[in-house]
């Protein structure tokens, strides 16, 4: 093989060569990209479910320490109640993204802080439909219910926040 032949052959085989790690190159930067991505996006559905909660939780304080009075201000309550409610919505379309972004274990942590929120705003319910027709019979009994509901929502957002950052890849 003369010399000019071996040179154009080992070019030939050294752009093979160089072709082949870059599209392997390529392609392992192109899932990298996409895992960040991907973890970006988790990452934002649950913060915005976070927040969302965070809000609600407040209007529901705020309802909570309303009925508390001796005396409740039945439009207050109401008025508060309504903030609630509206926030409360917000929280249900911030699960249904984090529900469709994450692994279903997130999607389970999620159900426990919907049944945890739902019992506590029983217990709320009933303490204004009390108050509303001047019952008083069970307030106290009520108040410590809500605040045993109240702990109980606490951790179970706690544990959605632990499962959130294992998902995108925070050690606790």
């Amino acid at each position: 093989m003369d010399s000019g032949l071996a040179a154009l052959l080992g070019a030939a085989v050294g752009s093979a060569t160089t072709l082949g790690a870059a599209i392997v190159n390529g392609r392992a930067q192109a899932r990298s990209q996409h895992a960040q991505w991907s973890r970006q996006h988790r990452r934002d559905a649950y913060a915005g479910y976070l927040g969302a909660l965070h809000d609600r939780d407040i209007a529901m304080d705020a309802v909570l320490d309303a009925l508390r009075s001796e005396q409740p201000d039945l439009p207050e309550v109401d008025e508060k109640i309504g903030r609630f409610v509206t926030l409360a919505r917000e929280v249900h379309r911030a699960c249904e993204i984090v529900i469709l972004e994450g692994p279903a274990p997130l999607g389970e942590a999620t159900e426990r802080v919907t049944v945890a929120s739902s019992d506590l705003s029983h217990v709320m319910r009933r303490m204004a439909e009390n108050a509303r027709a001047g019952v008083t019979a069970h307030k106290a009994e009520d108040i410590a219910l809500a605040a045993e509901r109240e702990r109980t929502l606490y951790e179970a957002v706690k544990d959605f926040r632990l499962a959130a950052r294992s998902t995108i890849g925070k050690t606790p």
